[in-house]
């Protein structure tokens, strides 16, 4: 048996956003602060990001689709969730309740479980101005997501790269697992 504390373990839900290919960061970050880390991505998302480097980095498979019955559980139960980034579809499908996907329907079970979950929008000021945003934003406060500072970029291709704070998740979560 081992004097050693269990790990949490954090899922990083990752979404198509352009700047989905630099999730290493807040992996390398979870990482540090001694997390085990597990990635789920929605399906278009898997077109954004290095899954050989990703898998590589955390040590699990990265999931998007669900598994079968009977199939092992490729990763940990998770003791916290990060949606980074986190697009207009996928922010706006959770607070409806809509689990068309493995991703969502783990953040919808998530309210349920009572996981912290901290979600970092990554969208355009377009898509921000469109009142569905604002509604779902409220809807998730009160389920208890918190949510972080992004300040939504103009269409552009870097998708706000720069602004984008990946650590923020983690100075989010802290309070609510440490």
């Amino acid at each position: 048996m081992s004097d050693q504390p269990k790990k949490p373990f954090l899922y990083i839900v990752v979404c198509a956003a352009g700047i989905a290919g630099d999730v290493g960061k807040l992996i390398t970050e979870a990482q540090e602060q001694n997390w085990g880390v597990g990635v789920v991505a929605t399906p278009p998302a898997l077109g954004f990001i290095d899954a050989q480097a990703v898998e590589a980095q955390t040590g699990y498979p990265i999931r998007s689709a669900w598994r079968s019955p009977g199939d092992p559980r490729p990763l940990p139960p998770a003791d916290a969730i990060a949606v980074a980034p986190a697009t207009f579809n996928t922010i706006n499908k959770w607070a409806a309740g809509i689990s068309d996907t493995l991703a969502l329907g783990i953040l919808c079970e998530a309210y349920g479980f009572g996981i912290p979950t901290v979600v970092l929008p990554c969208l355009n000021a377009a898509q921000a101005a469109h009142p569905a945003y604002r509604q779902s934003l409220e809807g998730l406060r009160a389920m208890g997501v918190l949510i972080g500072d992004h300040e939504p970029h103009q269409p552009k291709p870097d998708g706000g790269a720069d602004r984008f704070r990946w650590a923020q998740a983690l100075e989010l979560l802290e309070p609510r697992v440490r």
